[in-house]
């Protein structure tokens, strides 16, 4: 889902939960809808993601949420990511 589309659900209030997730040394984001989890995309539809969880954290705040689960069980910051 495009980062215009997500605001229009946080805006309606229907956005129950945001995360956060670490995978590797990149970070995405997922939101709960009343129907379903949805994944933040690009307006080309592949997975939007961050290199830092302070630029995630930003982006998040500018969607108007002040509150987010952070998960960071695979996060490995070491880690190279592929760019394909």
């Amino acid at each position: 889902m495009n980062e215009k589309t997500l605001r229009a659900l946080i805006e309606a209030g229907a956005v129950r939960k945001l995360r956060i997730i670490a995978d590797g040394s990149l970070f995405h984001v997922e939101a709960d809808t009343p129907t379903t989890t949805v994944t933040a995309t690009t307006t080309k539809g592949a997975i939007k993601t961050w290199s830092t969880l302070d630029s995630c954290a930003k982006w998040v705040r500018g969607l108007g949420l002040g509150v987010a689960q952070i998960h960071l069980a695979r996060w490995t910051p070491e880690q190279r990511g592929l760019r394909l």
